[in-house]
């Protein structure tokens, strides 16, 4: 475990109480001869009782001036470097913000989730942070929702979301549902998809066979693949008919492996290429050739960079994209702190405010479900470089 402090700042009224460090003085005594006492005798010096020692309790010490948060991610194993980029994220939204109303302390999921939410919720945080893995979320939501304690979820795993837990992974039925929008709007009416297996595929399937409907096109074909190129290769034979535009529902990758293939088709020779969330995480997509002209939504990333920079000052290091959710966690922390008694349950009814928060990702908020809803933007892959082609919504309809 590791604590995250914001550093004291001039000027900044603290609401830390002093630690009271009190010294006992033993003042000497003079041996006093009671008037008729025979001479060489005297009372024994007055003695005062020794101090009772302070009790010694278990886990962290409480601090009565700042609300206590836990953060759970790898800390070691193979996912160490992603957990440490979180909570290197945290560390600094706390100096960025100069808060001094939230303490944040470490918790390493590698060598148990469940464990360290038991750790976390005996040293009396009230609230948690992460985790970062699915399979470490549902370890994790059982154990808060029995102790009250609300948990903001960085996985995209909706199937979590509900009773206390709040998801603000990135989903790929709302990065679908953007893009399909966006190439609906530019006359694309009939849409092919290649998926792949998997509950990612599965999920994404429903959300591609959903936002086509919902736009008013037509899903004319969807195949499934393995993630080898055989079966890319093989599942863009299979597509029947012509489309105007195919959804790659899988990493950047992924998708430029599947391109040439597709090109070579006869039905996509001149299909539109689009992608989804995750396409945002691979820093060099718009660098790949074979993406030239795809569309895919995703997070905006002007305010992304501003961090990056920081961060690489700061850590000596880039950092990992989704750290960004850790520092976009701890703006939302920190400004609903300014209404929340220390020491009492975190106001998880704040957290579906319907105008939402502002963070590094853009505008968002979580709706009844504790599914995070963002502002996305649609991106085209040109010239070795990313460009907007519809810019993210500044605020949510009401």
């Amino acid at each position: 475990m590791a604590d995250a402090i914001g550093k004291p700042q001039p000027g900044i009224r603290l609401w830390r109480l002093a630690t009271m460090v009190v010294a006992m003085a033993v003042s000497a005594c003079s041996t006093i001869v009671p008037r008729g006492a025979p001479p060489g005798e005297a009372p024994p010096p007055a003695t005062r009782p020794a101090p009772a020692p302070t009790p010694v309790r278990p886990g962290l010490p409480q601090d009565e001036a700042r609300h206590r948060v836990a953060l759970l991610v790898p800390l070691t194993g193979t996912n160490a470097r992603v957990g440490q980029s979180l909570a290197n994220a945290t560390q600094l939204a706390l100096l960025d913000t100069r808060s001094e109303a939230v303490r944040i302390t470490n918790y390493d999921t590698a060598r148990g989730a469940a464990a360290a939410a038991q750790a976390a919720i005996r040293d009396g945080n009230r609230l948690i942070l992460g985790p970062l893995l699915s399979d470490d979320a549902r370890a994790v939501a059982p154990i808060a929702q029995r102790a009250g304690v609300p948990v903001l979820s960085f996985s995209n795993d909706t199937g979590i979301a509900g009773d206390g837990v709040f998801v603000m992974g990135y989903t790929p039925a709302q990065s679908i549902e953007r893009v399909v929008e966006h190439a609906r709007r530019s006359g694309v009416n009939d849409f092919a998809g290649l998926v792949p297996s998997g509950l990612y595929g599965e999920r994404a399937s429903t959300s591609f066979l959903r936002a086509v409907e919902s736009a008013g096109g037509r899903v004319v074909a969807l195949q499934t693949f393995d993630r080898s190129q055989r079966s890319i290769a093989a599942a863009v034979e299979r597509l029947p008919a012509p489309y105007q535009a195919v959804l790659i529902a899988d990493g950047a990758q992924t998708a430029a492996g599947a391109v040439p293939v597709l090109r070579r088709s006869a039905n996509g020779r001149s299909a539109r290429v689009l992608g989804t969330e995750l396409w945002n995480t691979d820093s060099n997509v718009g660098a790949n050739a074979a993406l030239n002209g795809a569309w895919y939504a995703s997070v905006a990333n002007n305010l992304y960079q501003q961090y990056a920079g920081k961060y690489r000052t700061r850590f000596g290091t880039a950092p990992y994209r989704l750290s960004s959710m850790g520092y976009d966690a701890v703006l939302l922390t920190v400004r609903i702190a300014r209404d929340w008694r220390v020491g009492s349950a975190f106001p998880a009814s704040r957290l579906t405010d319907r105008d939402g928060f502002a963070g590094l990702d853009g505008a968002f908020r979580f709706g009844r479900d504790g599914i995070a809803q963002r502002a996305l933007e649609v991106k085209e892959v040109r010239g070795g470089t990313t460009v907007t082609v519809s810019p993210a919504p500044r605020s949510f309809e009401r």
